[in-house]
């Protein structure tokens, strides 16, 4: 039979003075509690703290927003990994350390002060047009980029440099810009005159020399010889290759309302000097026809001579004055008599006709 111990029980002698049996209680009150005791209050210490955590991290998620923006950017900083960006639709990689290599927007959105965006994959979206952005991201690795030759897609590029805040590509695309403004047009534009006073407007206000290439198959009355389409369009090809090797320094413009199919003319010093006419009448066959030629030499020997009236230039009589002063005294000199030279009226007598059939000036 299983015997049960009984718990114990201090008994004093009833001559022990109260004052001792109240001393002995309070020694025994200080004394440590037994192994088992001891262990039961660690884990009931241990239990409560636990809790306490777990009430603490599920309070702190209960209250923030849960966001895939922010877990995405949390993790982003918490490793090195590369950061997955969705600019307008351009995806680019990159790492936290080039984002944040400078004082600007991209560090301010990857540091926790600006609210950023991502999809259900953890792309980061830019609401931006991401044509540009890998400049942006090699200016933010190396420091410096090589710029765009053309000089709208370094305005655009600068625009974006101001709206990420990174004032050094600012700086770069600004100086860029105004060496680009003092180099030439690279567009080739080409007025098309449908009127006379728009002819007239056009000579009066430019000082650049002008050639006029006048075009109007419409004022054919006659059938065309069989070369004529063919140097119709050579005519045409050499006003567009000169137009474009001469941009800049010469005013090209067209006239598609002339009473001529196919002529050259010259303008400097806002009044013609010359002019070449393409088309002739031929009687090969029973009919007139209407016969177009290409003089390709004497275009372009009116074209360079009229380079002689760009701005800034001495104009030809000056020329020939200050060759005839520094000309020995003994020497004939032949005295050449400009266009400059003559009076208002007699100038509108001076223009030089070339008719291709006869090949000399009338």
């Amino acid at each position: 039979m299983a015997s049960h111990e009984s718990p114990s029980i201090t008994t004093y002698p009833a001559n022990v003075p109260n004052a001792t049996v109240n001393l002995v209680k309070e020694s025994t009150a200080a004394l440590p509690p037994p192994a088992n005791t001891v262990h039961h209050i660690a884990c009931t210490s241990a239990t409560a703290v636990t809790s306490n955590a777990l009430d603490k991290n599920f309070v702190e998620h209960s209250l923030s927003p849960n966001k895939a923006a922010e877990s995405a950017v949390a993790a982003a900083i918490s490793s090195n990994k590369y950061v997955k960006l969705n600019v307008g639709g351009s995806l680019h990689y990159t790492t936290m350390g080039t984002l944040t290599k400078e004082d600007n927007m991209l560090r301010a959105m990857f540091s926790g002060r600006m609210v950023v965006l991502s999809d259900s994959e953890g792309w980061i979206l830019i609401d931006r047009c991401g044509k540009h952005f890998s400049a942006i991201l090699n200016y933010l690795r190396d420091g410096s980029i090589f710029l765009p030759d053309n000089r709208y897609e370094i305005a655009e590029l600068l625009a974006e440099a101001k709206y990420y805040l990174i004032q050094g590509l600012v700086l770069q695309c600004e100086s860029a810009l105004e060496r680009k403004s003092d180099e030439i047009d690279p567009i080739c534009r080409v007025p098309i005159i449908t009127c006379l006073k728009e002819e007239q407007e056009l000579v009066r206000n430019t000082r650049r020399p002008i050639v006029k290439f006048m075009y109007n198959r419409g004022n054919n009355k006659y059938s065309y010889t069989n070369s004529s389409d063919d140097n119709m369009l050579k005519n045409l090809e050499l006003f567009d290759k000169l137009s474009l090797r001469f941009n800049g320094r010469i005013l090209f413009m067209k006239n598609i309302i002339g009473d001529d199919i196919c002529e050259w003319s010259y303008y400097g010093n806002h009044r013609k000097v010359a002019e070449i006419c393409c088309t002739s009448i031929v009687y090969a066959t029973e009919k007139k026809q209407t016969k177009v030629d290409f003089p390709e030499a004497r275009i372009y020997e009116e074209t360079l001579n009229v380079l002689l009236f760009e701005p800034d230039r001495p104009s030809p009589g000056l020329i020939i004055a200050h060759t005839e002063n520094n000309s020995d005294n003994t020497r004939i000199t032949h005295h050449c008599q400009s266009d400059d030279d003559l009076d208002e009226s007699s100038r509108s007598h001076r223009v030089r006709r070339i008719h291709v059939n006869s090949n000399r000036p009338v």
